[in-house]
């Protein structure tokens, strides 16, 4: 629409012209065809200088090989990159369920049957499994039914995440109104000492 309007008005400005002088008209052409073909070119000009010659290079994550099967790590790796700095960093982390599963088999392969379950007894899965058969997890030196009543007495030390450990330190609390031995001990003390007093005065 514009570019109709600006067309009429260039045309009433050329019959003008036309009509006074003939070589100010033919100047006004060639201005006019030089600002038409420039304003063309420019246009075609921001048009294709979108366009992207190259790609930015890319950050690429470091690899981390893990060839031999012997080994418990497990490596992770990142990369991130922008049109100026790209950062790559990679890590190995331990897998503990492998140790503990390659310990437990050489403790027996050894024949160090009792040791390799006590192992595998420090994941709560397995502690947990172990109570289900009733077979409870070996523990300083003990098995079976003494193994039972010790982590009965000492529920604090049963791996955490096992479902059993709330369950026996609750039955492991004393309750209330009971005294614990310790605080046996000490009423009775406290008494004697009152009753010697009194009657030593």
């Amino acid at each position: 629409m514009w570019l109709e309007i600006w067309v009429y008005k260039l045309i009433l400005l050329i019959e003008k012209l036309m009509k006074t002088n003939f070589i100010l008209f033919i100047l006004l052409v060639f201005i006019t065809t030089i600002a038409i073909v420039t304003t063309a070119k420019s246009e075609t000009n921001t048009v294709s200088s979108t366009v992207v010659n190259n790609t930015p290079p890319t950050a690429n994550a470091p690899v981390l090989p893990n060839s031999n099967s012997d080994i418990c790590k497990v490596g992770i790796g990142g990369a991130v990159q922008n049109n100026v700095l790209g950062v790559a960093t990679g890590i190995l982390v331990d897998d503990e369920l492998c140790q503990l599963l390659k310990l437990s088999r050489s403790q027996y392969a050894y024949g160090m049957k009792v040791s390799a379950v006590a192992l595998l007894c420090q994941d709560p899965r397995v502690w947990t499994s172990m109570m289900d058969a009733g077979t409870p997890c070996p523990v300083s030196g003990l098995i079976g039914s003494e193994a039972a009543s010790y982590w009965e007495n000492n529920p604090h030390l049963i791996p955490e995440g096992s479902r059993y450990k709330p369950e026996y330190i609750a039955a492991n609390k004393p309750e209330k109104g009971e005294f614990s031995d310790a605080q046996n001990a000490a009423l009775f003390k406290t008494l004697f000492v009152i009753t010697t007093g009194i009657l030593l005065f």
